[in-house]
């Protein structure tokens, strides 16, 4: 599996593989609809500049000093995509020590080859991320 293309952007436009998507100040980067906002969210932006890539939540961004300042120590991850941007976000998480529980039914895979997110997964688990499902998080009844 290989998922780092280098520093340059991903999108075709500007040599990269993917085409264009989440692109800043469009409707594609905002969550989506059904999803809820807390009042008092931060949102992360990451990706924010076209000529360098940016795989992983923690790169070229604040979270890191965002979470460290709440007193955040443990992280929950899903998204898009597994073998690529779930993955590079749980990498780094786990290289900045925060414990990391890895939303195994809340990421879907880029699939270049046909194994590369069951691989990721792999991978993030042995380095030390926690899978859960999203129902183990539901509050009891």
């Amino acid at each position: 599996m290989d998922n780092n293309w280098g520093r340059v952007s991903s999108f075709r436009e500007q040599g990269g593989i993917w085409p264009s998507h989440c692109v800043a100040e469009t409707h594609g980067a905002e969550p989506p609809i059904p999803f809820s906002i807390p009042p008092g969210t931060v949102i992360v932006r990451k990706g924010t500049t076209p000529q360098e890539e940016a795989y992983s939540g923690f790169e070229g961004t604040t979270l890191d000093g965002q979470l460290k300042r709440a007193g955040v120590n443990r992280l929950f991850v899903g998204g898009l995509a597994t073998d690529y941007c779930v993955f590079n976000t749980v990498k780094d998480a786990l290289t900045h020590s925060y414990e990391v529980y890895l939303l195994i039914d809340a990421i879907r895979a880029v699939n270049v080859q046909p194994t590369d997110g069951k691989e990721a997964e792999k991978t993030m688990i042995q380095q030390g991320a926690h899978p859960i499902q999203l129902r183990d998080l539901a509050a009891p009844k």
